[in-house]
């Protein structure tokens, strides 16, 4: 029989299954981020679970103790992104190890066969199921040709998301978006950052002169993934905004996918960098002086913290990450959402910002982040996940609507 107050307590530990498509060392926000979470919710001693598909590389490895393990399930390479797996079905497998040892509750981060197996799996058994809403797969089909298919795969996403007890979702903005396509019982919790690992102390100056010969010339910076949805034309745009008024400054590209050879094709200037992980990564964020992200297609944007946290100006769009984080003028600079004109107006306002002001932006941008760590963010998904299981035994309906807004501490 189950006790409420197991629930309840909160050093009580819970077991979770965390079912997800992609992982390190998959380079992605979704792969880091549920790597990072699981860590967490590992850290403050709950039993985690991993269920993903396997991959031909060996990621970071988790803690080891009885309070972790892994599931690999069969996987397919994802196309356009060979080196990503998508899950294959599997609803028979998981409602067989579920059936072996029940978990508390299942977690479901990605949308694809194996993410929908788990939903339905976790359904049969009447197991609590929550989900995470983290990309914007139905807005990318128009950088694919598949601009017809937008109402279906967006068809499919309410569906999925709908199956599930509750869903998370990183700001309130897209919280009404979805709202507005008919997603229900969703939840606002943002994002963590480490603050460590992404931090001004690991400015390199070293780097810097393999960048540029001239001490004092400003780096721009560019992380993420090399797409078509990544808006790389206005990234070149406004990069030539910039070089045109300052000579000296640089472009540096962080990053690899698909499209790499249309980057190089528009920015065959710029310094390409590849992909960089661990401490690599923080390096290259912090060795720059201003991020420029003109994405327009993101959930959230976890290049946007990690990259305030680092002690960068951003210039990006106003939504998802900037539209909580950066106040325009005081930590960073804000174009009005998918206006390409006033985003290119900035660069070029942005490229003659005087260095007092600029450095004054960069100290606020990582001022901002210091209070955005990842343990107050595992708090806040533990604590749905409690409030759940418990009006599960009482019978009764969670309040979504009173924990939407969780205040960061």
């Amino acid at each position: 029989m189950l006790d409420i107050e197991h629930f309840n307590a909160p050093h009580k530990n819970l077991r979770v299954a965390v079912v997800s498509e992609t992982w390190p060392p998959e380079i992605n926000g979704v792969a880091i981020t549920m790597h990072r979470l699981a860590r967490e919710l590992q850290r403050r001693g709950h039993s985690i679970q991993v269920i993903r598909p396997k991959q031909s590389a060996r990621g970071p490895v988790m803690p080891a103790d009885a309070s972790f393990e892994e599931t690999l399930t069969k996987g397919l390479p994802i196309p356009a992104y060979p080196h990503l797996r998508m899950g294959l079905p599997a609803k028979r497998l998981l409602t067989n190890i579920w059936n072996r040892q029940r978990p508390d509750l299942v977690h479901v981060a990605t949308e694809g066969p194996l993410g929908w197996s788990a939903v339905q799996a976790a359904r049969k058994l009447k197991i609590p199921v929550s989900s995470d809403f983290r990309t914007n797969f139905h807005s990318y089909g128009q950088h694919y040709g598949m601009g017809k298919l937008t109402k279906v795969i967006a068809g499919y996403l309410r569906k999925f998301h709908n199956l599930t007890d509750f869903t998370t979702v990183p700001t309130d903005t897209l919280r009404g978006q979805l709202e507005s396509f008919g997603f229900e019982r969703l939840c606002v919790i943002s994002r963590g950052i480490d603050t460590h690992r992404f931090s001004p102390v690991h400015r390199s100056h070293e780097l810097r002169a393999q960048w540029t010969p001239v001490p004092d010339s400003r780096v721009y910076l560019y992380v993420g993934r090399l797409a078509a949805e990544k808006n790389p034309g206005l990234l070149a745009k406004a990069w030539y905004e910039i070089a045109a008024r300052d000579p000296d400054a640089r472009l540096v590209i962080v990053g690899d996918g698909p499209a790499a050879p249309m980057y190089r094709n528009l920015l065959p200037d710029a310094i390409y960098a590849g992909s960089r992980t661990g401490h690599d990564l923080s390096v290259h964020y912090a060795s720059a002086d201003v991020f420029l992200f003109p994405s327009t297609t993101e959930t959230y944007g976890n290049v946007v913290p990690e990259a305030m946290a680092s002690g960068l100006l951003g210039l990006t769009f106003d939504y998802a990450a900037s539209s909580e984080l950066v106040q325009h003028g005081s930590n960073g600079w804000v174009a009005t959402y998918a206006d390409q004109a006033h985003y290119l107006a900035l660069a070029g306002e942005l490229s003659l910002l005087p260095a007092p002001q600029l450095a004054q932006m960069r100290e606020q941008a990582r001022v901002t982040m210091q209070s955005r760590g990842w343990d107050a963010i595992s708090h806040k998904i533990e604590h749905l996940w409690r409030q759940r299981l418990l009006a599960d035994l009482r019978g009764t309906t969670t309040d979504l609507h009173s924990h939407s807004a969780l205040p960061l501490t």
